[in-house]
C-alpha cells in the first residue's frame, strides 16, 4: 500500500485539499496499478513561521 506524505503551508481550504488528494490518488493508481483504497495520503500543514528557506522564515518573506 503506498503512503504519500505531503508537507504544505496551512491555510488551504478543505475543497482544495480534497481536490489534491483525489488527483494524487487517481494518478498513483494509474502508475502503480493499485486500487484507490490502497493509497494513503497524509497532509501535514505547517505554519509559515515554522518553515524557512535560505535562512529566512516564510512568515517574513514579502
Amino acid at each position: 500500500m503506498p503512503t504519500i506524505h505531503i508537507e504544505l503551508f496551512e491555510g488551504r481550504t478543505p475543497e482544495k485539499k480534497r481536490e489534491l488528494v483525489k488527483a494524487l490518488t487517481e494518478r498513483t493508481c494509474d502508475v502503480l496499478g493499485c486500487q484507490p483504497d490502497a493509497v494513503d495520503i497524509i497532509l501535514s500543514e505547517i505554519r509559515k513561521d515554522h518553515w524557512a528557506t535560505g535562512g529566512v522564515l516564510w512568515s517574513e518573506k514579502t
